[in-house]
């Protein structure tokens, strides 16, 4: 098998989609959190400074997920089928979520009514929980497992994708998010709303932290698999012990009004997150809960080395000018938000 600095195609594959994910994570992380929030902000004039702060960056942030699931056909077409469908009407339902929320946040501004905006308020504030609540689900269930029998078919029924486990997932999702999206409107808002929105942080950093401690140690007791990596590599708990420490940190720079830290906590916490997921799956991509047969790893599913080796070439320019323009996006768009005649 071909490698790339001593590592094999498939895992760099692997780490890519993995930083594309954590990206999308990330970015589009707060500006749903933003979203969820949108109805704890009784005034007018709260709610459009709300949706300006995010108004600029919310359609680029989801060019990771784009990206993400893009690279996810081309390297891994096994599992992007697999995924689909077994996850069919969970992803047909994100659509949806995300066709509205797109809609709610153009649509907002072009009436004055106030029945208008207040159901395009309503639509965003909705779509935002479904987004945020149906990617915890999708990820609550694969880190469990599905049903798949040896020929890497769904053998389960819907109602398996709303188990307690995935269901709790899906809470510590969206608390993550919306601690998440308080925080950059702290960063990106003053006087009055300003104030409510540190309230908003302090409850939602208290939540995410409880739903935090429930969802590790559900995982520790009811998924184990996910932890057996740690005995072969103890070495390797510096990761969670750092997640612990970091999320942390992120109720002391609450505390200290230290928001601007507290988003990069929160930024950090959301990818060792979902690095201490992929470490669980690796080198598995789909785990099967009912045959250790229906598993697909990223060996099995991968394209050809050739492929994946020509992608790998594009991969390395196209992403750092993704990141490149993400980062010029949010330094054109620095400080406060300021009202004016064309906002939302």
């Amino acid at each position: 098998m071909d490698t790339v600095l001593g590592i094999d195609l498939p895992t760099w594959w692997f780490l890519l989609i993995g930083a594309l994910i954590s990206g999308y994570g990330i970015l589009d992380g707060f500006d749903l959190g933003a979203g969820a929030l949108h109805l704890f902000f009784r005034k007018e004039e709260s709610r459009r400074i709300a949706l300006n702060a995010i108004g600029p960056v919310w359609d680029g942030n989801e060019v990771w997920l784009v990206i993400g699931a893009g690279s996810l056909f081309a390297a891994f077409p096994l599992v992007y089928g697999t995924i689909l469908s077994v996850f069919y009407l969970p992803f047909i339902l994100f659509l949806v979520a995300i066709i509205f929320r797109a809609i709610s946040i153009e649509f907002r501004s072009k009436e004055k009514m106030k029945w208008w905006r207040k159901l395009w308020d309503i639509s965003f504030c909705v779509s935002s929980i479904a987004i945020s609540m149906l990617l915890g689900l999708i990820l609550g269930n694969l880190i469990q497992g599905i049903p798949l029998n040896a020929n890497h078919e769904f053998v389960g029924r819907l109602r398996d994708f709303f188990n307690p486990y995935a269901l709790l997932v899906a809470i510590t999702v969206l608390s993550l998010f919306m601690m998440h999206g308080a925080m950059y409107l702290i960063m990106k808002t003053e006087d009055r709303i300003f104030a409510r929105l540190t309230i908003i942080a302090n409850n939602t950093s208290k939540f995410f932290i409880l739903c935090f401690m429930a969802t590790s140690l559900a995982t520790l007791i009811y998924v184990p698999h996910m932890t057996a990596i740690f005995k072969d590599y103890p070495e390797l708990f510096v990761l969670p012990i750092g997640a612990v420490l970091i999320v942390l940190n992120i109720r002391r720079s609450i505390e200290k009004r230290q928001y601007r830290r507290g988003f990069v906590s929160s930024s950090v916490t959301t990818a060792l997150l979902l690095i201490l997921f992929a470490m669980g799956l690796y080198p598995n991509l789909v785990l099967s809960n009912i045959d250790p047969k229906g598993h697909i790893s990223i060996y099995e599913a991968a394209s050809s080395d050739g492929s994946l080796r020509t992608m790998l070439l594009f991969a390395f320019i196209g992403m750092p000018l993704v990141g490149m323009y993400t980062v010029f996006m949010f330094w054109t768009f620095r400080g406060k938000v300021k009202l004016e005649e064309h906002s939302y």
